[in-house]
């Protein structure tokens, strides 16, 4: 049984793997990205076998599949695939694990927009919002940027989720706007339930646009969503301010960035902006924090130089 188990054509095995360990266990954004996987695989190599998946043959996959995709994206590939590889070592339908000693590939990377905005140009960007007194993508996008949240967890917000009078955003839902009828959906994970504190000028704008709206619909979904459509208006903006375009996603890194580099703690960071540790926050905005620590050494060095 496991020897005719080990014929079976690799993507098949993958498959089966994605129905047994990944359906219904993870989120459907997630399971989209394994599936995407299986795709490349079953399109680079068809004819494999799950017996004959040796280190060689590993290898020429992960080539192939770079051959086409960044350093990044064939890591990500790579992770995905190797799991389910693990487990085929663990049930004895391969013999030897071979993933071991991979080299990872990929194409030269593309010109990427800036991941944040310094200060002076989010300074800028506000200037050139369009801030009416109807909740517009302007209103969400200042939204974003003053409170860090991920894309569809600002799409989820409704009347409900503002406490104007602690000044408090409760985070505790997400809107699927991939599909067409839209809906919520649960948050990427558990601590990305939180509270986020916002300013008291904000709160009171919110307070007064919001007074009439029904409060368990979203505040800024009137239709079909689409995540272009928000970032092509931000886009408009960031031309009319003369500052480097960037996407929704970047304001997030925008506000994690100012937060650290006007001196709020990593955890402080990391709670607001819903991640579950703090090494997630480290390693994202790891080029900050070192250079936080270079401007750190040398105000050490001046106050030990004072006691000499």
């Amino acid at each position: 049984m496991r020897r005719s188990k080990s014929n079976i054509l690799f993507y098949k095995y993958y498959e089966e793997w994605i129905e047994l360990y990944k359906v219904n266990a993870i989120r459907n954004v997630t399971l989209e990205k394994y599936y995407m996987t299986l795709k490349w695989i079953t399109k680079l190599a068809p004819e494999l076998k799950l017996c004959d998946l040796n280190r060689r043959a590993y290898q020429t996959l992960m080539n192939d599949y770079a051959v086409s995709h960044e350093k990044q994206t064939t890591q990500d590939f790579h992770h995905q695939v190797k799991s389910a590889v693990m487990d085929a070592v663990d049930e004895g339908l391969i013999k030897q694990n071979p993933t071991r000693k991979i080299v990872i590939k990929g194409k030269k990377p593309a010109k990427k927009k800036p991941k944040f905005l310094s200060q002076y140009e989010v300074q800028q960007l506000i200037r050139q919002l369009n801030l009416s007194d109807q909740l517009n993508w302007d209103w969400y996008i200042l939204l974003v940027v003053k409170t860090g949240m991920r894309f569809a967890e600002a799409l989820a917000l409704t009347p409900d989720d503002f406490d104007f009078s602690k000044q408090l955003i409760s985070v505790n839902k997400t809107w699927n706007y991939r599909l067409t009828t839209g809906g919520f959906q649960p948050t990427k994970n558990p601590s990305s339930v939180r509270k986020i504190q916002i300013d008291w000028q904000l709160a009171m704008q919110f307070s007064q646009m919001m007074k009439d709206l029904p409060n368990d619909k979203p505040i800024f979904v009137h239709g079909r969503i689409f995540n272009s459509t928000v970032n092509k208006r931000l886009e408009s903006v960031c031309h009319a301010a003369n500052i480097p375009v960037i996407t929704v996603h970047g304001l997030r890194h925008t506000h994690a960035s100012l937060l650290l580099f006007g001196g709020v703690s990593i955890a402080s960071v990391a709670k607001r902006l819903g991640h579950a540790n703090m090494t997630t926050t480290q390693d994202t905005y790891l080029h900050i924090i070192q250079e936080l620590e270079t401007r750190d050494n040398d105000k050490i060095m001046r106050e030990m130089a004072v006691l000499m």
